[in-house]
């Protein structure tokens, strides 16, 4: 079944209401919305979700002072509907984040992958990770605690942390880098000490924490206008949302910025696929290490 297609009952219209609720949302509204999600973010919608959309959707229907999913479609689906398509995006796709999230990710990066490359970095060389779907900021600034709780003065050296994601909201929240208590629980109270600036309940990351990331907006089904090779990729609980075939792709476009034996770091309900698997070797929990030859 296509990403597109809600199934629909024997006897059942396509303009009949398929979630009960304030607003007309037929399976029609439903095959449109996913069929623009599906072009504009690569994401796959199934049929099982048409409640979910609904009851998010709605939402920017108020919002927007809509009467229905149908006057929703035609602007989600014209050329005027850019800002709101983002919007869409945001509201279908779920930002889960924390500190430190999947622990053994980071153990991995601080006693495997670090202590090959720092030295190298402070005999003049660099060092590049990426964050692709960083959310607000919190995978990306834990490799970043993981890299200065080796070394400190790392904020003085060429080592830079791309943090990219498609929805702007999220980024601009990680680049102020202000987090509540309940959030930042999961950092060790020495890191959280040295390198974040109490502000009543909340906890600021230092400017030297901040200087070691960017965050730029990417779309993972989009251009990437990235030139130099990585030596550690976290792309963690985003290829879910893509049908096989795209997330393929996406391991193929990884390939030629993996410098040699770079790690991967995947989700846990996530694996290599594609005709570029073979380039990828089991080094750990959903980690790998890159056997090819990048470019």
């Amino acid at each position: 079944m296509s990403q597109a297609t809600l199934q629909m009952t024997p006897g059942q219209s396509r303009s009949e209401q398929i979630v009960d609720g304030e607003f007309t949302f037929t399976s029609e509204d439903f095959r449109l919305i996913a069929q623009t999600l599906h072009a504009a973010a690569g994401i796959a919608l199934p049929d099982s979700k048409a409640t979910l959309v609904y009851s998010r959707l709605a939402k920017r229907l108020r919002a927007l002072g809509l009467e229905s999913f149908r006057d929703y479609c035609a602007l989600v689906s014209g050329k005027d509907g850019l800002d709101e398509r983002q919007q869409m995006i945001v509201a279908l796709t779920t930002n889960v984040t924390r500190f430190f999230r999947e622990p053994h990710h980071f153990e991995h990066l601080k006693t495997q992958v670090l202590p090959k490359h720092l030295p190298e970095v402070r005999r003049g060389g660099s060092l590049r990770i990426w964050s692709a779907g960083s959310s607000n900021g919190q995978e990306a600034y834990s490799i970043a605690l993981t890299i200065l709780s080796l070394m400190p003065d790392a904020p003085e050296y060429d080592i830079r942390i791309l943090a990219s994601d498609i929805d702007t909201k999220m980024l601009a929240e990680g680049r102020e880098g202000l987090y509540g208590s309940s959030a930042m629980a999961p950092v060790p109270g020495e890191l959280r000490a040295r390198w974040f600036e109490r502000e009543g309940d909340q906890w600021r990351a230092s400017e030297p924490l901040r200087r070691l990331v960017v965050f730029n907006e990417l779309n993972l089904i989009g251009e990437w206008p990235m030139k130099r090779q990585f030596q550690a990729v976290f792309c963690r609980n985003v290829l879910i949302y893509f049908e096989e075939a795209t997330q393929e792709r996406i391991f193929s476009r990884f390939v030629p910025l993996m410098a040699p034996n770079a790690s991967l770091y995947i989700g846990h309900s996530e694996r290599v696929c594609g005709p570029d698997a073979h380039r990828f070797a089991t080094d750990g929990v959903t980690t790998y290490r890159f056997t090819g030859t990048g470019r």
